[in-house]
């Protein structure tokens, strides 16, 4: 497994903050957590800066304690957090505890399945869904009901990561999402996504008026130092961080916030929150990156009292996959799918449809208030 395959799967699983012995390792027995495999290209780097990059639940100062306690090695030697990972080297966590069990249990959980063939799958996720298991949502997840939905096909095996999810939206994003059956099929629409050849569009709605109709956002994505929970936008010519693009076109102006569409080049954790937040538009509702609070508008009680009641109809970033489009792997045809936004994204459009158009001239007069 090299990070340029898989660095993905990692995002859930690295969390070893609340595990981690004080004590050193010397003379206990140790179970292996995790293991990297450095990818070819690699630049030589600090392992306790790599792991970091590749362990969003856990800090760098812990990753060096771990270190320091002989806990993380690199082709089975213990190393220090100085030592410089190289092309190829294999990394392991190792703890004193066992591992959870991360054996993916099929449950049965209801599945919006916009489409589906003997290759591939394609449904609708509500918001507040889990994609894959991971710390802290090891039931309840996508991964689960489709395991389940698929109990009865031998061919698909849900802790077979040659199969399964080819992309991922965040927990609280809802839409389209794309599963393989096959490891054939995996393979061939993951090279789609890597080549940028597949066709995805998102809605969300953003704090602030947009001036321009369409524009463009490029920005490497890197974890944030100060919230390994949360990412953050960099030039594009950074050494750091992981090209990302973002081409969007604004649907409808509501004053103080606006109705957007997103298209990806790239697909980046976080990618349109972090970089719809770099240029001062951060996502309705998106608690993570500052979208939570009150950004424009009014100082009236009663506008204030309008906002809450829209956090309370949408108490989610207020963003959607709505379409996705992609080669058949088998059959060689387009396939293009649309979704529609689900209830809660529907009624606070809505809203601040109804809003602006009974403050219009209120809203021009007071735009700068904020």
């Amino acid at each position: 497994m090299t990070l340029s395959e898989k660095d993905s799967l990692f995002d859930d699983k690295l969390d070893f903050d609340d595990s981690l012995p004080q004590d050193s390792a010397d003379g206990q027995a140790l179970y292996e957590h995790v293991r990297m495999v450095v990818d070819p290209g690699q630049q030589p780097l600090r392992i306790d800066k790599f792991m970091a990059e590749h362990m969003p639940h856990s800090s760098r100062n812990r990753i060096q304690q771990a270190a320091d306690a002989g806990f993380i090695f690199v082709n089975d030697q213990p190393v220090k957090s100085n030592y410089k990972v190289r092309p190829q080297d294999i990394i392991t966590l190792r703890l004193t505890r066992p591992p959870h069990d991360n054996t993916i249990e099929p449950e049965n959980i209801p599945l919006d399945v916009v489409y589906e063939d003997e290759q591939l799958m394609v449904i609708n996720k509500p918001a507040g869904m889990v994609v894959h298991p991971g710390a802290g949502n090891f039931h309840g997840t996508l991964i689960n009901a489709i395991a389940y939905h698929l109990r009865d096909l031998p061919s698909f095996d849900a802790n077979d990561p040659e199969v399964g999810l080819v992309h991922r939206i965040d927990k609280d994003t809802s839409g389209l999402l794309l599963i393989a059956k096959t490891p054939e099929a995996k393979s061939h629409l993951g090279k789609q996504f890597f080549e940028k050849t597949t066709h995805r569009s998102y809605q969300a709605l953003v704090w602030a008026n947009f001036l321009e109709d369409t524009g463009t956002i490029e920005g490497n994505i890197a974890r944030d130092p100060r919230d390994r929970l949360r990412m953050t936008v960099l030039s594009p010519d950074s050494p750091e961080g992981k090209p990302a693009v973002t081409h969007y076109r604004v649907l409808e102006r509501y004053g103080y916030t606006t109705l957007v569409e997103c298209c990806l080049e790239t697909g980046r954790t976080h990618q349109i929150r972090a970089h719809m937040k770099s240029i001062g538009h951060p996502l309705f509702a998106d608690e993570k990156y500052g979208g939570m609070e009150i950004l424009r508008g009014q100082r009236s009680s009663t506008y204030k009292a309008f906002v809450q009641n829209c956090f309370k109809i949408c108490p989610r970033q207020a963003l959607h996959a709505k379409t996705l489009g992609f080669i058949h792997p088998t059959t060689g045809q387009q396939m293009d799918f649309d979704s529609t936004p689900p209830d809660d994204f529907n009624q606070l459009i809505d809203k601040w449809r109804k809003y602006i158009q009974g403050s219009a001239e209120d809203i021009l007069s007071k735009e700068n208030n904020f």
